[in-house]
């Protein structure tokens, strides 16, 4: 519908107004906190994206994605019998077999998700991204992250654009999308929201905002513009099962709640579920846990207590 895509206007000036007062929220605390942060933690995608990944640095991603917060912690909240788990387990193609066969052996059922389709530059040709998405799929991984190809939003090809995505949905067979706009690199909030809309018409399950690469990654700016595109896509279309992803640069527990909050405010309480929202995030785990030790003991860790982290 390139209709919609003609039609888009952002009024910057009070996306920014709003980005600068969501900065301002108070954020919950006590026991509330400890709730927000638990419930982060079920939607993080759990990430190691690095050049000297091992089978044993992601069997260790593993281990603590099944056990994201020490058992002693969550019996004290009285949480040790909820199943809390991270939302997913995120790496290269090369080391999805690891991932899969340690979770397997863990008896857990997270899903593994694969960064795929020239990531993180998407710079490469189509039928590479498609053999790279199929062979992350053949793997095993359940969710697919793939980039798009930046230069066909800025040279305004939005036909171009949907026929990429459309394809690497079909590569993706049963597998999860998610569309990794990389927005740092799209030039305007406009072109945010046009990129977004043809994300969902051409069939991504998910929209995320990053590759956690760009210089510039999740801001609340791009996450309201997204969030309204995902709101007047659900208008349009009755379709209420495209979900949002921010990922890059979110690294405390403060940050991740201001997420939730903004999500709650913008698509409303049905979209708080790991079917529907995620955080892209290596970091964050572990000032999360450090958050929740905290508020257990009334102190701080030392560096030996949360060894995992």
């Amino acid at each position: 519908e390139l209709g919609w895509i003609s039609r888009v206007y952002v009024n910057r000036p009070a996306v920014v107004r709003h980005a600068e007062q969501i900065k301002k929220w108070k954020t919950v605390k006590g026991n509330w906190q400890a709730a927000w942060l638990l419930k982060a933690v079920t939607c993080i995608d759990l990430t190691t994206l690095s050049g000297d990944d091992t089978p044993s640095n992601v069997q260790r991603l593993c281990f603590k994605a099944k056990h994201p917060i020490r058992e002693d912690l969550l019996k004290a909240l009285d949480m040790h019998d909820k199943g809390i788990t991270v939302g997913a387990v995120c790496v290269y193609p090369a080391r999805v077999s690891d991932a899969v066969n340690t979770l397997k052996a863990a008896g857990c059922d997270i899903p593994v998700a694969s960064v795929a389709a020239g990531f993180p530059s998407g710079q490469t040709p189509l039928e590479t991204k498609l053999a790279e998405i199929k062979l992350a799929v053949e793997y095993g991984a359940r969710e697919i992250d793939i980039v798009i190809s930046r230069s066909l939003v800025l040279t305004g090809q939005w036909e171009g654009l949907y026929e990429e995505i459309r394809q690497c949905r079909a590569a993706c067979g049963e597998a999860h999308m998610k569309t990794i706009l990389a927005t740092g690199e799209l030039g305007s909030l406009a072109n945010v929201y046009k990129a977004s809309m043809i994300a969902m018409m051409a069939g991504s399950d998910f929209i995320k905002t990053s590759t956690g690469k760009e210089v510039e990654n999740a801001t609340f700016p791009v996450g309201i513009v997204m969030m309204r595109a995902i709101k007047e896509y659900y208008w349009q279309t009755g379709y209420k099962v495209v979900g949002f992803k921010p990922a890059g640069g979110i690294r405390t527990a403060k940050e991740a709640i201001t997420w939730l909050m903004l999500v709650k405010e913008e698509l409303g309480v049905e979209w708080l579920t790991p079917e529907l929202f995620r955080l892209g995030a290596s970091s964050l785990l572990g000032d999360i846990e450090q958050q929740i030790f905290c508020h257990v003991t009334g102190s701080y860790p030392r560096q030996h207590e949360l060894a995992m982290a």
